[in-house]
Formats: structure tokens, C-alpha cells, sequence
């Protein structure tokens, strides 16, 4: 199965300013996608999309060369920082997509409500 990228970039546009979101919580919305998908998708980004509020599942940034801009960035949007350099995931993880991306995603509203309640754990 190809995973459409497409797709990830659309669903990375639900995550509003101030929130992030792990490459996993991108991926578990995405039928067939998995974390290094979302990561895949991310280097091909169009302009413009907030690829920023998307970090690693401990909240750190990943290891690569916009990782100075992307915490930059974050702070912009007032996105706090744990001592150990992670984001405050109590504070600002990303609650999930709108109605309107669920509807147009084609998955139900239990499916997805099931995938959200998960990412906390």
C-alpha cells in the first residue's frame, strides 16, 4: 500500500498554532502510514505547512538540521519546554483533527475518537 502524502500534509494543516502533534499521532490517522511515513512526507512539505508542530513521541525535536528553528518556532507560538528540553505534552498536545477532516477522511467518528483516546497513553 502506497500511503499518500498528500494526505499527511493535509491532516498536519489540523494542527493549530500553540499545539504538536508526535509523527506517530499523524501516522495513526493515515491508513497504512507509520511514524517514518509522516517523517518522509515532512521532507517534501509544501510551503507553507506548519511542519513544525510535528515532534518525536518524548516531545523532543527530531535529529535533523531545522531542529534550532523548529523549537524557535514552537516558542513563537508560546509552545512551553521541559527542563529536559522536551514539550510539554500536558499543555500542548494537539486534540485532534475537526469534523470536517474526519468527514472528508472517509474514517468514522468512533474510529477516530478510539486512535485520539490512545495517544495519551
Amino acid at each position: 500500500m502506497t500511503v499518500d502524502y498528500d494526505a499527511i500534509h493535509t491532516l498536519i494543516r489540523e494542527v493549530p498554532k500553540g499545539e504538536v502533534a508526535s509523527y506517530g499521532m499523524i501516522a495513526s490517522l493515515i491508513p497504512g502510514a507509520g511514524p517514518r511515513q509522516t517523517a518522509t512526507a515532512l521532507r517534501s512539505a509544501p510551503e507553507g505547512l506548519p511542519w513544525f508542530r510535528i515532534v518525536t513521541a518524548s516531545g523532543h525535536m527530531a535529529d535533523h538540521s531545522g531542529a534550532e528553528k523548529q523549537r524557535r518556532l514552537l516558542k513563537s507560538e508560546d509552545v512551553a519546554f521541559k527542563k529536559n528540553g522536551a514539550v510539554d505534552w500536558f499543555a500542548h498536545r494537539w486534540r485532534g483533527p475537526s469534523k470536517g477532516w474526519v468527514e472528508q477522511s472517509g474514517l468514522d467518528i468512533e474510529t477516530v475518537m478510539e486512535t485520539i483516546a490512545g495517544w495519551g497513553r
